[in-house]
């Protein structure tokens, strides 16, 4: 029967073998990245809106699909833009008053000069502001360069997937795949006809009249600061040259045209919704793959 000090010997004896022993090579364990290795093949349509061939996306395009990152970034770039504001400083201070003084029997107000009714107080009907907006308040919000890239390569994913497409309201034909990848002949149209009947024959041209059957009067106080209408956002056209593309969709509502350099995450998701149609030229995904 092995006593206390024999079982307290033979731990001692393995310590002192394990410590001789070589230290074994931790095994670096190597994630599976499948679905980021993994090429997607979506079709190359021509301008009549035929199937000429079937192209790879770049890498971008698998990334993880993360709407929260997506969010905060077209938040960020929101916030960025937004301008400060504050009353002017002689708001409310803009006639003459006087102050009977005290034992009257009425409150401690200052009085317009040509009647009884207060002014020049924030408790007062047009006073002076109590705690107005400071221009001094900064209002932009900071966001990692690397969030912000994978917030794009996000919103590239979403923009893949026909169900994130169709939930964002957008409307196209069934049998395209997605995103929808054009020839190059597509940066020489020049004119609103020559885009629209191109569209026509892809079959996304109803999404574009969706945007323009949107069209309405901006309910607030925002009709007063030179932006009285609304309207959706359709198709974004992405184009390694847009001089002449942009001068016929620009006329089209709710259609964006863009250089690969140019992409954001408000662009591919306005509003911070992902899934936005999208239309790269053949030239557009060749620049992407440097990426």
């Amino acid at each position: 029967m092995a006593t206390r000090e024999d079982t307290a010997r033979e731990k001692k004896r393995k310590h002192a073998k394990a410590a001789k022993e070589p230290a074994k090579k931790p095994v670096h364990h190597i994630p599976h990245h499948g679905e980021h290795l993994r090429k997607v093949e979506v079709n190359l349509y021509t301008l009549d809106g035929k199937v000429k061939e079937s192209v790879t996306l770049p890498q971008a395009f698998n990334e993880e699909y993360r709407p929260d990152v997506i969010r905060r970034a077209v938040v960020a770039a929101q916030a960025n833009r937004r301008q400060s504001y504050s009353p002017s400083p002689v708001s409310g201070l803009r006639h003459s008053v006087s102050w009977s003084g005290k034992g009257k029997g009425v409150s401690r107000v200052p009085r317009l000069m040509d009647g009884n009714r207060g002014a020049q107080a924030p408790n007062t009907v047009g006073g002076r502001p109590g705690w107005g907006p400071d221009p001094r308040r900064n209002w932009s919000k900071k966001i990692n360069r690397k969030e912000r890239k994978k917030a794009i390569n996000s919103a590239l994913r979403a923009s893949r997937e026909v169900e994130i497409v169709r939930r964002r309201g957008h409307i196209f034909n069934d049998e395209l795949s997605l995103p929808v990848v054009v020839e190059d002949k597509a940066e020489k149209l020049g004119t609103a006809k020559e885009v629209a009947d191109f569209m026509s024959k892809l079959g996304i041209y109803d999404d574009v009249v969706r945007s323009k059957d949107s069209v309405h009067v901006r309910a607030g106080v925002g009709k007063m600061r030179n932006r009285v209408y609304r309207e959706r956002k359709s198709v974004l056209i992405v184009a390694s040259k847009t001089e002449s593309l942009a001068r016929g969709a620009g006329n089209l509502a709710g259609v964006d045209v863009t250089t690969p350099g140019m992409l954001s995450a408000e662009l591919l998701a306005p509003g911070g919704d992902a899934g936005r149609l999208v239309v790269f030229t053949e030239g557009a995904l060749e620049n992407m793959r440097k990426w």
